[in-house]
């Protein structure tokens, strides 16, 4: 007998020939391939006879599943009608996004979706979607960087404060933001997010415990950044301690990181697995709320939003430190994630994916461009939209198409032309790519009330 685990040795102990020996092997293989043979037999010997006691258990709650009430895999067809659903700014969206929607909306498990006025063609569901199932979530509905989300931060300076500072706050800015794959901050903070208990009860999120650690406060690639701007406040909250005017703000914009990343691939592979569904449409594969494998991304996607949360505030932290001044609002939510909320009557998950929560009185921030206004936004609660928005302007060229179309002295041309400086970026970033967001907020006046605008000064992205 080798000290590898086999499934011969599951069946001497009386599994039954099915799925869950499996599981049970590849859990093992992954997780526990350093402990000695005896010590793990004699844990699924228990298992075996007391399945109920690991319910939920990070190596055996699949294989406990398994033996009380497998998963039933089985082929899943669209249905042929699709369910309510309203899209927002009809005229400005290509068609293959609404295409994308209209087969999210005939999944057996939906019950309703929308459109934002921004939104453009994605994996799964379009940028820009937001579908509400039935105790089902959806990974790829979420998207590939659970919350990815704004913090805006606006301190208690006038939009003064930027004049003879320039090189100052460039200098601040490369100093304390991070992009991208390989950079991360020498002095790393601590915070609470990582001692929370999902961090140690699920395997694969306490093998990418370290890597959270190392990359917390920084930004990813693409269209993620940190940039100084002017906050105009046009209609202040009372809560504020901050008067109608122009106020020195920060704006970030990132999400969960690899540890993000690496969830979405997970659970997507195993929804794939789980939920057979017509090739087209694959990327809508769903995880059952009442699985093992559900409850554990459930948990695995709030843990990331809340990473993403603490990436940010670690940032602004670390930027209002430099700055030597104190933040008196900051304005944050994120804008790729799943919610439990009530729609029509019955509680459902309600997937954003690239779409601002818009409940009445939730407060938001929408961004424009690297040279155009964001705006500071008060949901209106609007059933009809599933109580959301846009994310920002969207995309008008697609990363390629702005590499085919644009050039470095182009951009240099409309950042000059806005006052606007930049650290890093790429092409597929250009100012041009994006819609215009006047059009876009002209598009959901039903949907938010407009506070103030933030507009960018200097854009800090990777390079």
């Amino acid at each position: 007998m080798g000290n590898k685990l086999s499934g011969k040795d599951l069946i001497k102990l009386g599994f039954p020939k099915n799925n869950s020996i499996n599981i049970a092997l590849g859990q093992i293989n992954r997780y526990r391939k350093r402990e000695k043979k005896e010590s793990i037999l004699t844990e699924a010997k228990d298992v075996l006879l007391h399945p109920e006691k690991f319910e939920g258990h990070g190596t055996w709650g699949k294989v406990a599943e398994g033996l009380i009430k497998p998963v039933q895999v089985r082929m899943h067809q669209l249905k042929t009608t699709r369910v309510p659903f309203t899209i927002f700014g009809e005229n400005e969206i290509d068609e293959q996004a609404k295409f994308q929607l209209y087969d999210s909306l005939k999944l057996p498990i939906s019950v309703a979706g929308a459109l934002m006025p921004d939104a453009h063609s994605g994996y799964g569901l379009p940028i820009g979607g937001v579908l509400a199932t039935d105790n089902a979530v959806i990974p790829y509905g979420v998207g590939v960087d659970i919350g990815c989300r704004m913090s805006l931060s606006i301190f208690d300076l006038p939009a003064s404060f930027f004049k003879g500072k320039e090189h100052q706050l460039q200098a601040i800015l490369k100093d304390n933001t991070k992009f991208g794959m390989n950079e991360t901050h020498a002095t790393k903070a601590d915070n609470e997010v990582f001692y929370k208990s999902e961090f140690q009860d699920i395997p694969l999120l306490k093998n990418l415990l370290p890597k959270a650690y190392k990359q917390l406060g920084s930004s990813g690639g693409g269209n993620h950044f940190v940039e100084f701007g002017i906050a105009k406040i046009d209609n202040p909250e009372n809560e504020w301690k901050l008067g109608v005017g122009e106020y020195f703000a920060v704006l970030s914009h990132s999400g969960s990181r690899g540890l993000g990343a690496n969830i979405a691939k997970h659970y997507t592979y195993l929804a794939t697995k789980q939920c057979p569904l017509p090739k087209n449409v694959q990327h809508l594969a769903w995880l059952d709320l009442n699985t093992h494998d559900g409850q554990e991304y459930w948990l695995a996607m709030n843990l990331a939003g809340e990473y993403a949360k603490a990436c940010h505030d670690d940032i602004h932290r670390r930027i209002a430190k430099a700055i030597g001044k104190r933040v008196v609002v900051t304005i944050e939510n994120h804008h790729n994630f799943a919610w439990k909320e009530i729609v029509n009557g019955q509680e459902c998950i309600v997937h954003r994916k690239g779409a601002t929560p818009a409940a009445e009185g939730q407060l938001g921030i929408i961004p424009g461009s690297m040279t155009a206004p964001g705006y500071i936004v008060k949901g209106k609660g609007n059933a009809e939209s599933l109580n959301s928005a846009s994310h920002g302007a969207g995309r008008l060229f697609s990363r390629a198409k702005c590499k085919a179309t644009f050039t470095q002295s182009e951009i240099k041309k409309v950042l000059k032309a806005n006052d606007v400086t930049l650290i890093g970026g790429n092409i597929d970033e250009a100012p041009m790519a994006y819609k215009d967001i006047t059009k876009v907020m002209g598009n959901q006046i039903d949907l938010v009330e407009v506070l103030g605008t933030f507009t960018p000064k200097i854009v800090r992205m990777d390079r």
